[in-house]
C-alpha cells in the first residue's frame, strides 16, 4: 500500500534522509520509531506529499505520490485519513461538525442526514456513542479527543490512516486507550496504518512491522520480534530502557 525507494532529503547541509526504504503492506500497521530529529516527521511529509525527495519515490496504492503536483496530488490525498499528535480539533466546532468537516469539504452535496449517520457509524468504530454528538472539544477528556480525531480520519473511508505521534504527552491509561483504538480501526476496517512515535511501549504493542530510524537511515526493520533482536548498537540502546522494565 506505501513504499517508500532510497528516499533522501537535505536542507542545506542538513542530511535527513540518506537512502530511506520501506513497504507498508495493506491492512498493517507500520511504525516508525526514532528519537528527536531523526528524520520521522519528514518521512511521513514525503509519503503524504507536502515535501519532494531529493532522490528517490513514493508510491501509496497505484499513485507515485512524490510525482504528483497540483490537483493530482489533492486527488490522491483523498485516500488518506490523518491524525495530528495534539488531535487538531476545531474548538469551536461540536464533535458533529468535526467529524463530519472532511465531508463536508470534499463533497458540499451530501445530505445532512447521510452526513449524520455516516458520522455516527464512524464515532461507533471507536467506542463512542451519540451522546457525544453536541459536546466541544473542551469538553472532551484527552482520550475521546483522540477517538473523535480517528473517528474525523475515518469518515471519508480512506485506504490509509497516518498517525502522528498519536502517545505524545498522555498519561498511561490514555496511551493505552490510543493503542486499542489504532488496534480496532485495523481490525474492523481492515485499514492500513504508518504510525510515526518515539513510544516504544506503543510501538511494540501495535505494530506488525517497525523501523527504527537514525541519522537518517533505517538502523532496523522487521517484525517487532526482529527489531527487538537487532545487534545495531543505536537500535539496543534505544529500545534497552524499556526492555530493562519487562
Amino acid at each position: 500500500m506505501i513504499e517508500a525507494i532510497d528516499l533522501w532529503k537535505s536542507f542545506g547541509d542538513n542530511h535527513v534522509l540518506r537512502g530511506v526504504s520501506l513497504r507498508v503492506a495493506p491492512g498493517t500497521t507500520y511504525v516508525v520509531l526514532g528519537g528527536s530529529g531523526s528524520g520521522k516527521t519528514v518521512l511521513l511529509k514525503h509519503v503524504i506529499g507536502l515535501l519532494k525527495p531529493d532522490r528517490g519515490s513514493v508510491r501509496v496504492g497505484d499513485a507515485e505520490i512524490s510525482a504528483l503536483e497540483g490537483r493530482a496530488l489533492t486527488e490522491a490525498r483523498r485516500s488518506f485519513g490523518m491524525v495530528f499528535q495534539g488531535a487538531a480539533l476545531f474548538d469551536s466546532m461540536t464533535v458533529l461538525e468535526n467529524v463530519a468537516f472532511p465531508l463536508r469539504e470534499k463533497r458540499r452535496d451530501v445530505r445532512l442526514d447521510e452526513v449524520r449517520r455516516r458520522v455516527v457509524e464512524k464515532l461507533a468504530v471507536v467506542d463512542l456513542g451519540e451522546e457525544v454528538l453536541d459536546r466541544y472539544p473542551a469538553e472532551l477528556s484527552g482520550g475521546m479527543r483522540k477517538r473523535v480525531a480517528l473517528a474525523r480520519a475515518l469518515v471519508s473511508d480512506p485506504r490509509v490512516v497516518l498517525y502522528d505521534e498519536p502517545t505524545t504527552g498522555l498519561d498511561p491509561l490514555t496511551t493505552d486507550s490510543v493503542d486499542q483504538m489504532i488496534m480496532a480501526a485495523k481490525q474492523r476496517l481492515g485499514i492500513t496504518s504508518m504510525v510515526i512515535s518515539h513510544d516504544v511501549a506503543s510501538a511494540f504493542k501495535v505494530a506488525d512491522r517497525l523501523a527504527v530510524l537514525y541519522d537518517g537511515r533505517l538502523a532496523a526493520e522487521g517484525t517487532p520480534a526482529q527489531v527487538r533482536a537487532s545487534t545495531d548498537p543505536f537500535v539496543q540502546r534505544f529500545l534497552s530502557t524499556w526492555f530493562a522494565k519487562q
